[in-house]
């Protein structure tokens, strides 16, 4: 499914891969394991699965976005829900992916969930999402540098993202790099 998605988006390639990674040593930074931790995981690695629903004129435009086409990337956490969702044994890792880009203050979307009521697993591929993309370059902007991405990420802990979250990032990458 992933190989489907990042075939049809440039910017996909190696995103999902890389939010998996990240997810996953945030996961085990925080403790969680079991079952828990390989449905965080997996979902970390389908999150963006629903892009594939996306017209590639949107999908891959080099510039801003209009109001409507940013809606349209809007729909991409439902469709990822919906197609997760049909496998039975896989409900819960489609509750994760639908929140993904849910806000902690509740202003986020789909259904604008807050603070505790966004899955756990939801807030962790948040902020490990938001990082990737942030360190990534984009048709309409320059990549941030990791400090400009953490401070970025500590500047919206507690309204964007779970300021616990942020903080175990953060230890993930002052283990994972000496010097950021």
């Amino acid at each position: 499914m992933i190989s489907a998605l990042e075939a049809k988006d440039v910017y996909t390639q190696g995103h999902s891969q890389r939010v998996c990674k990240l997810v996953t040593q945030i996961v085990y930074k925080m403790g969680i394991e079991g079952k828990e931790a390989e449905d965080i995981i997996t979902a970390a690695r389908l999150h963006d699965i629903g892009k594939i629903g996306i017209r590639d004129e949107v999908l891959n435009k080099p510039g801003k976005l209009t109001d409507q086409e940013f809606a349209e990337i809007m729909d991409h956490p439902v469709m990822s829900y919906e197609i997760i969702n049909k496998m039975k044994a896989m409900e819960n890792i489609a509750k994760i992916i639908r929140h993904h880009h849910e806000k902690y203050d509740g202003k986020g979307y789909p259904d604008g969930l807050k603070g505790e009521k966004i899955p756990l697993g939801s807030r962790i591929i948040a902020v490990a999402d938001a990082f990737d993309a942030m360190t990534s370059k984009r048709p309409y902007r320059d990549s941030f540098t990791m400090a400009q991405a953490i401070e970025e990420l500590k500047k919206n802990a507690g309204t964007q993202f779970d300021p616990k979250i942020v903080d175990a990032f953060i230890s993930v990458i002052k283990d994972l790099v000496i010097d950021y």
